[in-house]
């Protein structure tokens, strides 16, 4: 249990170097006027940092008495990872 923890930690500071440009232009959603979807987009990126935060802390309080919490709550922070990746992927190869 805790080399998984240590991984996927790992892992998600990892994703925080490209985390950071992508962040930054982010902002050139407003470009276009302010709208609904532009502020969801910029929210929904700029909550990863926070997300990685608050799950690495409550995993690593329930990883011996809850450990499927443990594991769930660890988890969250990789739908931002797989998300990116499939966006990097579908660029790339497109």
């Amino acid at each position: 249990m805790r080399a998984y923890l240590i991984i996927t930690q790992i892992v998600y500071v990892l994703c925080l170097i490209p985390w950071l440009p992508i962040w930054g232009l982010s902002f050139m959603s407003f470009d276009g006027g302010f709208s609904f979807y532009n502020i969801l987009f910029v929210i929904i990126i700029s909550l990863y940092p926070v997300a990685v935060i608050a799950c690495t802390i409550l995993s690593w309080i329930f990883r011996k008495k809850r450990k499927t919490a443990a594991i769930i709550i660890n988890l969250i922070p990789m739908l931002w990872v797989v998300g990116l990746t499939l966006v990097l992927f579908t660029f790339r190869f497109s």
